[in-house]
């Protein structure tokens, strides 16, 4: 199947602009500047949203402005109206479990804590949607993962997350065509060359 909507997901308005939470807000503002467009409100489908052409591909984008833990109100609401199915959603969204830098694609797993992710499971009532997942670290302490994540990156981290969108948006023209194996493997080359040039630990002394 091809990728008919983008879902970006962050929180909206001002104070949580700069926050990693906001890094599928990203994304999409990129793809908007990028095809000159500007998302406009519908209160109908609870979000920002616009269409797009990407390398031949006319898409839905969306923000939901529903706040993260109900974005699953918006996503089901433009898919339902525009017959758009759950493997034809690709949902963009911060990820604690990857290294600023890196970026990962998949369709369908858990939700992994995400309350963006879970609710739109929940409404989609299926796991079985695309998701690229932008690394934005760890904090190393669960119980400070909330505050982390409603916290702008440190400068190193925004250049290194900045780098990693800019990657996912070299892919997206072939997850779009229906090519969602050639889109991992491009994506995905970036973190195993990584793995393959990271210095051997020093023996002890």
């Amino acid at each position: 199947m091809a990728i008919k909507l983008i879902v970006g997901l962050g929180n909206p308005g001002a104070e949580y602009e700069a926050t990693r939470h906001n890094a599928g807000f990203w994304l999409v503002d990129q793809l908007a500047r990028d095809g000159k467009i500007m998302l406009r409100h519908d209160s109908k489908f609870h979000g920002l949203i616009g269409r797009v052409n990407i390398a031949g591909h006319d898409v839905w984008l969306l923000q939901p402005q529903t706040f993260m833990n109900r974005s699953g109100l918006a996503v089901v609401a433009l898919a339902q109206f525009y017959k758009i199915l759950p493997d034809e959603i690709l949902v963009v969204h911060d990820e604690l479990d990857i290294a600023p830098g890196l970026a990962k694609l998949k369709q369908g797993g858990g939700h992994g804590g995400h309350n963006g992710l879970r609710d739109i499971q929940a409404h989609l009532g299926t796991p079985n949607f695309w998701r690229l997942r932008i690394g934005v670290g760890h904090p190393g302490n669960k119980a400070e993962v909330a505050n982390f994540v409603l916290k702008p990156p440190r400068k190193e981290e925004q250049a290194l997350i900045d780098d990693a969108l800019m990657k996912s948006l070299v892919v997206l023209p072939k997850l779009l065509a229906g090519q969602a194996g050639a889109a991992m493997s491009l994506l995905h080359t970036d973190e195993s060359k990584k793995r393959e040039h990271k210095p051997a630990p020093k023996a002890a002394e």
